[in-house]
């Protein structure tokens, strides 16, 4: 609750006007004081009713790419039996102030506003929740209260069009490795027999040992399975526009275009970040790829660039590994060269670097692009590196 700068001024007074007419006798002092005191309590008392608003919210729709466009519609019911008088109401969306009526809403009676959310920058953009003001008649006091929860709109980098993702890779036993288009079958793991199934698949063994039947997973193992790294690191994109790095924005593009591409060619692919994420350790559910780019930030760890390279050679997650980063990334090509051995592929992109990174660094495949839509166009020339 706040006084407002009138109900501070008429409360000095009631308390000048009350201690003179106790001082000096003068009752009519001290029926404009009692006067002054109590309109500054009513005031109080008026202001700390909680009206009974009932808030929804709607977004349309709740995940864009950016430069899209996306809308808010929030509906404000009154369930309660009074008019909700002297309420100013105002919506949160990012850092602006969305005006919403409410002056003299009736019971029962609900209003709508509708209004754009602004996606010109990739991110998550918090709306909500409504703050609702309730005053008095005299303007004394006001409070403010939140109604209703935030809704994230996800605001997703921009995804440009590839031509293909990498050929597979099949290992024979002798030794070599061959491209594989359409891949070998092998045996992956076991789970529960669902209807449907095939019976030809059902590991008899396990099952009479388990006392369910079980079947068997298999996977194709020349598939290539990519990992896409992305250097979020603060020192890796040192240059910044108007608070923005423009070269981790490339990245993130990047980064969702091999993403997408990936899975409309059914393959498998790892997003990791370099840094930590925003939001990791929560309870929430899983977020998915693009849902992470909008929310990756940069972060100033300079060293997680040797901890992620360490895990990604002894985990071996996949065979493709593609690396994204900035113009101060360059320094850590070395660790990100080291895993070739364990990688048959690995490709390095370097965004919004004032000159070329020399070539042959660290025995790497190096594609300098200036933005992402530089980088898929020449993706075609270096995707069966």
């Amino acid at each position: 609750m706040g006084i407002t700068a009138r109900g501070v001024g008429l409360l000095v007074a009631a308390v000048v006007l009350l201690g003179a007419g106790f001082r000096f006798a003068y009752p009519e002092l001290t029926l404009l004081g009692a006067a002054a005191g109590a309109a500054v309590g009513y005031a109080a008392l008026t202001a700390a009713w909680r009206p009974r608003l009932v808030v929804a919210r709607r977004a349309n729709p709740d995940r864009v790419a950016r430069g899209e466009p996306a809308s808010m519609t929030l509906t404000v019911r009154n369930t309660g039996r009074l008019r909700s008088a002297n309420l100013l109401a105002e919506d949160r969306c990012g850092s602006r102030a969305v005006p919403v009526p409410l002056l003299r809403l009736r019971p029962g009676r609900d209003t709508e506003v509708r209004y754009d959310v602004p996606t010109d920058r990739r991110g998550v953009v918090a709306v909500g929740p409504l703050r609702v003001t309730r005053c008095d008649p005299l303007g004394l006091v006001a409070l403010a209260r939140p109604y209703g929860e935030t809704a994230p709109v996800w605001v997703h980098p921009r995804i440009h069009p590839l031509s293909a993702v990498p050929t597979g890779a099949g290992r024979s036993l002798d030794g070599r490795v061959d491209g594989v288009p359409h891949g070998s079958i092998t045996f992956d793991s076991l789970r529960e027999y669902v209807v449907g199934d095939d019976l030809r698949r059902v590991h008899w063994r396990t099952s009479a040992r388990v006392g369910e039947l079980m079947v068997r997973e298999n996977v194709d193992t020349s598939l290539p399975r990519l990992i896409v790294l992305l250097d979020n690191r603060a020192a890796a994109h040192p240059h910044r526009s108007g608070g923005v790095a423009e070269s981790f924005e490339s990245a993130c593009e990047a980064a969702a275009s091999v993403v997408t591409a990936a899975h409309r060619a059914d393959l498998p692919v790892v997003l990791l970040l370099v840094g930590p994420e925003q939001g990791d350790g929560g309870d929430g559910p899983a977020l998915g790829p693009l849902d992470r780019l909008a929310a990756a930030g940069l972060s100033d760890e300079d060293d997680a660039l040797r901890a992620v390279t360490t895990r990604l050679r002894q985990d071996r997650l996949g065979d493709t590994l593609i690396f994204l980063t900035g113009p101060g990334g360059r320094d850590g090509l070395g660790h990100v060269g080291a895993l070739r051995g364990a990688y048959p592929s690995v490709l390095v992109g370097v965004f919004g670097a004032a000159d070329p990174t020399p070539a042959g660094t660290a025995g790497l495949v190096v594609v300098d692009a200036a933005d992402g839509a530089q980088f898929a166009a020449e993706w075609d020339g270096v995707r069966r590196w």
